[in-house]
C-alpha cells in the first residue's frame, strides 16, 4: 500500500525537502502541497490523504484549527494528522490532541525518524515524541479542560475486562510488546483488544485512547517525581 501524504507548512524549502524525501520511498508519495491551514483542509477534502503532515504556526488558519476541522469531518474519517513544529509547549501539544491529532514530532527529528513516523501514523498507531509524551501527562491529562471528556465514564462499560486492563497499560505508554509480557498474551493478541477497544469507544487512534482512558478515570496521572 503507498501511503499518501499531503504537506501543510508555510515554508516553502521546506515543503520541498520532505517532497523529495517522501517521494524518494518506493511505500510513500505525497499528494499535495499547502501554505496555510485553510489550504491544507481544501486540499485534504479533494485528495483524501492517509496522513497530513501539518505545521502548526500558518498564517491565517493555522495548524490546529486545520486539525480539528479535518479530524471532525466524518468524510475524513481515514485521515490522519501528524503535527510537525518547533513549538512543544503544553498548550499546543493538548489543543492538537484535543483536535485529533495522532501523533506529535519536533522539527528537529532526523530523516529516518519522520519516514518511520509517517509509517507509523499510517499503521494507526499514535506517535508522540518523548517531550510531547512528557507534557501530555504532567499537564493536559493531570489538569483537563471540564469539557474535554472524549467519552463519558459510562462507556467504558462497553469493554470487556481484558480491554480495560490492556487500555490501562497502554496509557501508561507501554508498547504492545510490553502490555503482552505484563499481561502473559501476544502481541497480536493485545493489538487486537486495543483495536476493538477503539472501535467500541469511537477513538480514531491509539492517542485518543489514552486521552480517553485519562478522563474517563480508567487511569489516573500522577505527578511526576522531582
Amino acid at each position: 500500500m503507498t501511503i499518501r501524504v499531503l504537506l501543510a507548512d508555510d515554508q516553502t524549502l521546506l515543503r520541498a525537502t520532505f517532497r523529495i524525501l517522501i517521494d524518494s520511498c518506493e511505500d510513500m508519495t505525497v499528494v499535495g502541497e499547502a501554505s496555510d491551514g485553510a489550504e491544507a483542509l481544501e486540499l485534504t477534502r479533494a485528495h483524501h490523504p492517509d496522513i497530513v503532515l501539518m505545521d502548526i504556526r500558518m498564517p491565517g488558519t493555522d495548524g490546529l484549527a486545520a486539525t480539528s476541522a479535518i479530524c471532525a469531518a466524518p468524510e475524513l474519517a481515514a485521515t490522519r494528522v501528524l503535527i510537525l513544529t518547533t513549538f512543544e509547549t503544553e498548550d499546543y501539544v493538548a489543543q492538537a490532541l484535543r483536535a485529533g491529532a495522532s501523533g506529535f514530532l519536533g522539527k528537529d527529528v532526523t530523516a529516518d525518524t519522520l519516514l518511520a513516523g509517517l509509517r507509523t501514523v499510517a499503521s494507526g498507531e499514535a506517535l508522540l515524541s518523548p517531550a510531547a509524551t512528557r507534557t501530555l501527562i504532567t499537564n493536559f491529562l493531570m489538569s483537563p479542560a471540564p469539557d474535554a471528556h472524549l467519552a463519558p465514564p459510562q462507556r467504558l462499560s462497553e469493554l470487556t475486562v481484558r480491554e480495560r486492563e490492556v487500555m490501562g497499560l497502554a496509557a501508561e505508554g507501554r508498547s504492545n510488546t510490553e502490555i503482552a509480557e505484563v499481561l502473559t498474551l501476544s502481541p497480536l493478541t493485545v493489538r487486537t483488544h486495543v483495536h476493538r477497544a477503539m472501535t467500541k469507544l469511537g477513538a480514531r487512534d491509539r492517542a485518543q485512547l489514552v486521552v480517553i482512558a485519562y478522563q474517563t478515570g480508567l487511569v489516573r496521572a500522577t505527578p511526576p517525581t522531582p
